[in-house]
């Protein structure tokens, strides 16, 4: 019986840890409003199950001048629960239109994402590549790692403190390191962080 409480409560600290995944509980609203060097952008999804999520997704991409506007279905391949640990790999993938100051193009991009975290250490990578026709086609990888300073109780405000490292192989010299905190409390989620080129990150996540 203890061994059964004791996987609850940390099944329900790492409910929130979770929160900026793109697949949520069966029924969860959530939006995602992230903010680097590349590229501004908006991610609202609805989760009819665990598995997979449906939504809207929209980027402004700075540097490429170009806007894209479509659905995003992300899905859950896999998901390894641990008494103490939890790793996923997901499929994130977008159909739209992507615009810029003179045409407008058919576009989407395909995602893969992998995490493990248990309440004192998170890692997760990613890989992504994005076609829009004559407008741009670009792919991009990421990685991060963080470690909790302090493991908090379920409800207290938690801190992460996290180093992402972005590439993206059109540029070979194109590595971009960036510092970052990330605290969530409850429903919300918030990163913020200043990469080594002195672009500003924000990240605001809130789960309904």
């Amino acid at each position: 019986m203890k061994q059964l409480i004791l996987m609850a409560a940390v099944a329900m600290l790492m409910s929130e840890s979770v929160m900026a995944r793109p697949v949520s509980y069966p029924g969860g609203i959530t939006v995602m409003q992230m903010n680097d060097m590349d590229s501004n952008q908006l991610h609202l999804h609805y989760s009819p199950t665990a598995r997979y999520s449906i939504g809207y997704k929209a980027e402004y991409w700075d540097d490429r001048r170009f806007r894209f506007n479509g659905a995003q279905f992300n899905y859950l391949v896999k998901r390894w629960n641990r008494p103490a640990s939890q790793a996923n790999v997901y499929i994130k993938s977008a159909l739209g239109v992507a615009s810029n100051s003179q045409i407008d193009e058919p576009a989407g991009f395909i995602s893969i994402a992998a995490d493990w975290e248990d309440r004192r250490y998170f890692i997760m990578a990613s890989s992504r590549y994005t076609e829009a026709n004559d407008i741009d086609s670009f792919s991009m990888h990421k990685l991060r790692a963080g470690i909790a300073p302090y493991i908090g109780d379920y409800g207290d405000l938690h801190t992460w403190l996290m180093l992402q490292i972005d590439h993206n192989p059109d540029n070979p010299d194109s590595v971009v390191v960036t510092p970052l905190v990330r605290l969530f409390k409850g429903v919300y989620l918030a990163e913020f962080g200043v990469s080594d080129e002195g672009d500003a990150l924000f990240n605001l996540v809130i789960r309904f």
